[in-house]
């Protein structure tokens, strides 16, 4: 328990055993069965998710019922609806398990708390969401820059594992595209090779 998100954030910046307590004090552990949800758009989101074992999407669900995928979570990644979090307004999407998961989660009490009692913890902290911006930035970018078969490339290349583990149908939600069309562009790649 919680083996993957101490060595993720050793990584980024050693921890004394002291500020691992510390911090591990203020951890909450999850499991949930595939399918199941972890926030479902309407209720207030309480906790950012680390994945320490399984995948994840966050997604919002539009008036004709089109899921609209906006992120995906495996092992060593965070997951919330961030807004929501911060500003204790409902969430806008729903996050649940794609398969099986564990994780580490947190509470945004849990998280001021650090924030004020572990400097270190306050540099993981901004290192991260610096790090979540920047990749939504290049995401929003990519999208009128790049043709579809150079985002689906795009995303093959960032995120092998992920396409590995999520279906098709999924990956064609997080591009914004219909599943035929992501069958369409796949062939293309496949013949042009």
């Amino acid at each position: 328990m919680y083996k993957i998100y101490f060595q993720h954030l050793n990584k980024k910046i050693p921890l004394t055993k002291v500020e691992e307590e510390l911090i591990k004090s203020h951890l909450a552990f999850k499991k949930l069965r595939k399918k199941q949800y972890l926030l479902q758009e309407g209720d207030e989101c309480k906790y950012t998710a680390f994945v320490e074992k399984g995948v994840l999407r966050s997604y919002s669900v539009d008036g004709n019922g089109g899921e609209h995928i906006v992120q995906f979570a495996i092992e060593g990644w965070f997951i919330s609806d961030l807004y929501s979090l911060f500003s204790g307004e409902p969430a806008i999407y729903n996050i649940d398990a794609i398969e099986d998961a564990e994780l580490v989660l947190i509470s945004k009490s849990a998280n001021d708390a650090l924030l004020q009692q572990c400097p270190k913890y306050q540099t993981l902290m901004l290192e991260i969401i610096t790090n979540a911006y920047i990749a939504l930035q290049r995401r929003l970018n990519a999208i009128p820059h790049l043709t579809v078969e150079e985002r689906y490339q795009k995303f093959i290349q960032q995120y092998p594992a992920i396409a590995k583990r999520v279906p098709q149908h999924m990956i064609a939600s997080y591009l914004g595209i219909t599943p035929e069309t992501l069958s369409r562009v796949r062939r293309r790649i496949t013949n042009g090779k």
